[in-house]
């Protein structure tokens, strides 16, 4: 039960503040389909991390809107 809530918690975070406008109504099973069930692929290439995304629910720009978002947050100072 606590990690459900853990979890849900964490899709309103993430909804509220670093989707862009258009997945910001969506609801928490739509997020989850689109962006945490996504097939991808971790490869090493020239001495790099390559992540390969198979675009079915959101383009490449869209994630990586939503990635710059993310590291646009400032962390909580300790």
């Amino acid at each position: 039960m606590i990690l459900a809530v853990l979890a849900y918690n964490l899709g309103n975070f993430l909804r509220r503040l670093v989707l862009p406008k258009e997945m910001a109504r969506w609801s928490l099973t739509s997020l989850r389909e689109g962006l945490v069930k996504i097939g991808a692929r971790l490869t090493r290439h020239a001495r790099r991390l390559v992540l390969r995304m198979a675009e079915v629910a959101i383009t490449r720009d869209l994630f990586a809107q939503i990635l710059d978002r993310i590291r646009s947050l400032s962390p909580v100072p300790t």
